[in-house]
């Protein structure tokens, strides 16, 4: 685990990654997933079984 040499150098954006490359600068990257906040999936009712007649075969 690496440790903090200064604080509040880089105004920090949402949906960015902020690391320092093998130079020693300071890289900014967009992520992947954007920085958005999860959507919450609605509940879907449960559906109702019904019964199967079942009938006999006349021989």
């Amino acid at each position: 685990m690496g440790k903090v040499i200064a604080k509040n150098v880089v105004k920090r954006q949402p949906g960015h990654l902020y690391y320092v490359d093998a130079q020693g600068n300071v890289c900014e990257a967009k992520m992947a997933r954007g920085g958005r906040k999860k959507k919450v999936a609605k509940k879907k009712p449960a559906k109702k079984t019904t019964a199967k007649k079942t009938t006999k075969k006349k021989r």
